[in-house]
């Protein structure tokens, strides 16, 4: 470890796989902050390359439990049906929250790489707690016989939820650190080409991601289903084992970023110094954000231009005469921007939970649609309904590779001398707009197989894949576009939790979807009939088509006016 200064700025260079801080400097307003360097050196992929193989496995894992666990409920612990969707909700809904804990977490006391490790704790031991609840006869209910079915013990259902929860805070914990970590193995330096490498990074999580999905869909769900439960829960176990001892190997090649204390408390201390400073004025609007207060000396940490708008928050950077009061009366003008740049992304945040909500109909009304339609292709062979969720991952690789390979060369290729293709805002338009064609598919196939079925024909199933070609291709669009938007954007001391706020999204859109079917069912019983040969989910399809198309028209507005972060000076963890 060595220590240089240049122009002034001390800083504290690293050797690989090694993390340094140094909190000597302060603001002048006396805020103290902990930050750190690291030794510069020639891109490799190592680094990355272990972070995709983690996500893959731990993917494989986490959705070798999930996506089987209200069957595992009802076949093996002899759950009631209500008993056991409210569960399963319950453990969906927290395991989604618990990233936004993790990422506070992370972002202010561990730091990313510590919590990860500590997650893995949890991870394995829920997911070796399950295996065990499942291969050992004890803790199971003794098999149906005949119509005779058990129910599970108290100490049974203790047993299980214990390592169900144990498993949730260890995923939520790798959720919320594993993709900003990968994301900062990379010195972008602003060229096109490290731009570039950090887009395809991106892309490439995203792309493990759904591929774990579709093997833990496929392979482990059969092992459960037609093998042993204990055996495929083995191979999630083992699926992370694998990933946990890969991550801690290439612990040597990592670049590690220590937290640089609490972005909450920095937030806080804005909004107190704007509101004590609301009648102080401000300097003209032309100034640019000169005459407002900015430290110097922080050459590590990320300086952001003053921008036009939410003036009121600017009042906390104005130096008066009370300034000595201390860091909740006296703000920078990177701090100030950083609570500016939370808010206007919070509105393009609300529009990412209108569109889970859009897509949560692909694992919901579009499976019971195949449930009402022929499952035959090719003359004999039968398609399990649930399968076509499967389907629509596989198409989702395919659009992967057609994003990064041809896509965004061309964008690039026709687009400005040294851009990066379709920025992130464009590129979560054309997710949005893709999906309210989904729905619009979707709608037209269902009033097709009505008029069959008064024709007295079934409609095969094949007609579904043209709405999970399109969702899957949405789900490209956006889904890679708001982790690069919601980690690029985000202040560095808050990516984590930005990176976060797209699980949050999700989570929030499951209880949308929700509402909107509970109001649906007392305003239009008709439209969601028991016997859907009865009723109109065509109908159904179009409101979505409706509000997905009012959540893109909104989006738009809101993209159009949205003001991009400025940064003045990028550190080697951006």
């Amino acid at each position: 470890m060595t220590r240089s200064a240049s122009n002034g700025e001390e800083m504290t260079m690293l050797e690989p796989g090694h993390v340094s801080s140094s909190s000597s400097r302060s603001s002048a307003a006396g805020t103290k902050t902990t930050t750190t360097m690291r030794e510069p050196r020639p891109f490799t992929w190592t680094g990355p390359a272990i972070v995709l193989g983690f996500e893959l496995l731990e993917s494989i894992a986490f959705s070798g439990v999930a996506l089987n666990m209200v069957v595992y409920l009802g076949t093996v612990l002899h759950g009631t049906t209500a008993f056991n969707a409210a569960h399963v909700d319950t453990w969906n809904g927290t395991t989604f929250i618990v990233p936004v804990i993790g990422a506070l977490l992370a972002d202010t006391y561990w730091g990313k790489y510590n919590t990860i490790v500590a997650s893995l704790l949890f991870y394995l031991a829920g997911l070796v707690l399950l295996t065990l609840s499942a291969g050992i006869s004890p803790l199971r209910p003794s098999p149906c016989e005949g119509i005779s079915c058990p129910p599970a013990t108290g100490k049974q259902f203790s047993v299980f939820f214990a390592a169900l929860y144990l498993t949730s805070i260890g995923t939520g914990g790798v959720k919320s650190a594993l993709l900003p970590f990968g994301a900062e193995q990379y010195d972008v330096d602003g060229s096109p080409e490290e731009v570039r490498r950090k887009q395809s990074f991106f892309t490439w999580f995203f792309g493990a991601i759904n591929l774990g999905i579709f093997v833990a869909g496929t392979l482990v769900s059969w092992l459960q289903q037609n093998v042993s439960w204990a055996l495929g829960f083995g191979v999630s176990t083992f699926c992370l084992l694998l990933a946990a001892a890969g991550f801690l190997a290439g612990t040597p090649w990592y670049r590690v970023q220590l937290p640089a204390g609490s972005p909450l408390k920095d937030i806080l201390r804005v909004i107190v110094a704007s509101l004590r400073k609301r009648n102080t004025r401000l300097p003209a609007a032309d100034h640019g954000g000169l005459g407002l207060h900015e430290v110097v000396e922080d050459g590590d940490l990320q300086k952001l231009a003053h921008t036009k708008g939410l003036r009121c928050l600017d009042k906390a950077a104005v130096k008066g005469a009370n300034d000595d009061e201390g860091p909740w009366y006296l703000c920078t003008v990177s701090e100030v921007e950083g609570v500016k740049i939370l808010t206007r992304m919070a509105p393009i945040w609300v529009t990412c939970v209108l569109y889970a909500a859009s897509l949560g109909q692909m694992t919901t009304t579009f499976i019971q649609q195949g449930m009402a339609m022929d499952n035959k292709v090719f003359g004999r062979l039968k398609v399990p309904v649930a399968s076509m969720v499967s389907v629509e991952v596989a198409f989702m690789l395919l659009w992967v590779l057609l994003h990064d390979a041809v896509i965004m060369p061309l964008a690039r290729r026709w687009g400005p001398a040294g851009s990066a293709g379709l920025t992130q805002l464009q590129r979560m338009g054309v997710g949005r707009f893709l999906v309210v064609v989904a729905m619009g598919t979707a709608a037209l196939v269902e009033r097709r197989r009505l008029h069959s079925f008064g024709a007295g024909r079934m409609m095969g199933i094949a007609w579904q894949v043209p709405q999970f070609v399109l969702v899957a291709g949405s789900d490209v669009f956006c889904g890679i576009a708001q982790l690069e938007f919601f980690y690029g954007e985000a202040p560095v001391s808050m990516r984590s939790i930005c990176s976060a706020l797209s699980f949050l999204a999700l989570s929030l859109g499951y209880y949308v979807n929700t509402a909107v079917v509970t109001a649906v069912s007392h305003l239009r019983p008709g439209w969601l009939a028991p016997d859907l040969n009865a009723g109109h989910l065509d109908y159904y399809f179009w409101l979505w088509a409706v509000i997905g198309a009012g959540n893109l028209l909104l989006y738009m507005l809101l993209a159009a006016r949205y003001t991009t972060k400025q940064a003045l000076h990028s550190p080697s963890s951006s």
